[in-house]
């Protein structure tokens, strides 16, 4: 990944005006006030090159996927313990829509929030998140 440290990023989030040239405060005030019942449900980072994070929900029930612009491929994150209050196929539902969960996809808002830093600075995302490859979910979508 390369680093945004000159670049900007851009910062949206559901109900709010986008904030371009985002900083490490715009996201900490951002991400840790979703709800997936609103009134702001999800937010996205996106860097010059198209490369975003995007995030629905909020609290303990946060889904993080990201698209790599170059290669053209979408990932959504997970984790190697599957959620035990949320069984595969749990809906998560926010006002962007309806996704059906594995349970292994079911993230906390605090971890969100790392990986949108880590991206934000053009770090490494957190080494606790897998990225299952989702791509084929949008081929004929184009």
């Amino acid at each position: 990944m390369t680093s945004h440290a000159e670049a900007q990023v851009l910062l949206e989030a559901e109900g709010k005006a986008p904030v371009e040239n985002a900083k490490a405060a715009d996201v900490r005030a951002v991400v840790p006030k979703l709800r997936s019942y609103g009134p702001s449900s999800f937010a996205s980072l996106t860097d010059a090159q198209g490369n975003y994070l995007q995030v629905a929900g909020g609290g303990v029930t946060c889904m993080l996927e990201r698209r790599d612009a170059v290669n053209r491929r979408h990932y959504r994150a997970h984790l190697d313990t599957p959620s035990k209050v949320f069984p595969e196929g749990t809906i998560l539902s926010f006002s962007g829509g309806e996704v059906k969960l594995r349970a292994d996809e079911w993230l906390t808002a605090p971890l969100v929030e790392e990986a949108f830093l880590a991206f934000l600075k053009g770090e490494p995302l957190p080494a606790s998140l897998q990225w299952r490859d989702m791509s084929a979910m949008f081929e004929n979508l184009a």
